[in-house]
């Protein structure tokens, strides 16, 4: 009776010891998002990596009337092409997107109104269907504040955008994911969004850390630096701060890193061009940037330890040059990993090199984390 006391006693211990230390085990770290935007077509995308991405978002598609539509076949071949690519890696996620800069002009029309928001929702996920797609991300620019040059907007877009969120959750159920494109700078943040509201609804937020010295600027600076200086406080930093002082989760949060670099024209020198007086030129993309510097020889690169971020300056051609390099993208996943955030994503594929390109860089950051 005394032995079988004691295995009884040995037993429930064993089993007593297997719990705690199974239950005790760390949970494992969710993955760390990859996601690239991509513009191009079927046929290019088989130049790059895509193994190294978790999602890639099909940009654009658009509103025809209430409802989102592919705007041609060209188009609707590449999705399906997009998807096929799943057969190869097996985790990636292709995401359908609505808008952009200049693709959104009658959001602010369309979503203003509960019975348009819900034929919207409906057609959304019709296409989920029809592609076997996995999610939506929204770039809608921008609810609430001035965007594109003559795009309606007005203050009640912020309420009517928290509605179009719970609208397409309600309609997607937990099976589709949601996200959508969020303004990397302050006024986007204050004003275009109730955070509160719909985080808890999304899958994450895409902060567009990137064009925050943009087209209309007036002063030379990092258009995507990590962050914040004296003269310029928009950083992908500050942009994050500014999100989880609002209530969102760093955990909901991907950072934007830019596979294109702006060019501009100086009417100043000094501080080896930055902070000048200046009028943007145009973007060149790193896949590209090779080509442009053997053709503008008077660069000199310059490294900004504030910003963590390198630009180029033509002090005898009076050229500005704000870009990511291989350090800058390495520093900003190393943020991600560091702050605990959702991922990186990056405007946009094809402007990558598709060998030895940034990607590259991400996915070597995240191995060795």
């Amino acid at each position: 009776m005394k032995s079988q006391t004691k295995t009884l006693l040995l037993t429930c211990f064993c089993f007593f010891i297997f719990v705690a230390s199974t239950f005790a085990q760390p949970k494992k770290q969710k993955e760390i998002a990859v996601i690239g935007y991509y513009a191009g077509n079927s046929q290019d995308i088989d130049q790059y990596q895509v193994d190294k991405l978790t999602h890639i978002i099909f940009s654009f598609l658009h509103l025809k009337g209430n409802v989102l539509a592919v705007d041609n076949k060209k188009d609707s071949l590449t999705i399906k092409r997009l998807v096929e690519l799943k057969k190869k890696n097996p985790r990636l996620k292709v995401i359908l997107s609505l808008g952009g800069w200049e693709g959104c002009y009658t959001c602010s029309g369309v979503f203003s109104t509960q019975k348009a928001r819900e034929e919207f929702a409906v057609s959304v996920k019709k296409l989920f269907v029809s592609f076997n797609a996995d999610g939506l991300d929204l770039d809608w620019e921008y609810p609430a504040i001035a965007g594109p040059p003559g795009h309606p907007f007005m203050p009640e877009d912020k309420q009517n955008f928290t509605a179009l969120i719970k609208t397409l959750r309600t309609t997607f159920g937990k099976k589709y994911e949601l996200s959508f494109a969020a303004g990397g700078f302050a006024k986007y943040i204050e004003e275009s969004v109730e955070w509160e509201k719909v985080t808890p609804l999304l899958d994450r937020i895409n902060l567009m850390s990137y064009d925050l010295v943009h087209g209309y600027s007036e002063i030379s600076g990092h258009h995507t630096g990590l962050y914040s200086t004296p003269q310029l406080k928009e950083s992908v930093d500050n942009g994050v701060k500014m999100l989880i002082a609002k209530g969102v989760p760093a955990n909901k949060i991907a950072i934007g890193a830019a596979m294109y670099g702006r060019v501009f024209k100086l009417s100043a020198t000094e501080n080896n061009g930055l902070y000048q007086p200046c009028k943007f030129e145009r973007g060149i993309s790193y896949n590209g940037l090779e080509k442009y510097l053997a053709e503008h020889k008077t660069y000199k690169k310059y490294w900004d330890s504030t910003a963590q971020a390198p630009y180029l300056f033509s002090e005898e051609d009076k050229l500005f040059f704000s870009y990511d390099d291989p350090e800058s993208m390495k520093l900003k996943t190393e943020y991600v990993i560091k702050n605990k955030l959702n991922g990186i994503m990056f405007w946009q594929l094809r402007e990558d090199k598709p060998q030895n390109g940034l990607l590259e860089v991400i996915d070597k950051t995240l191995k060795v984390k």
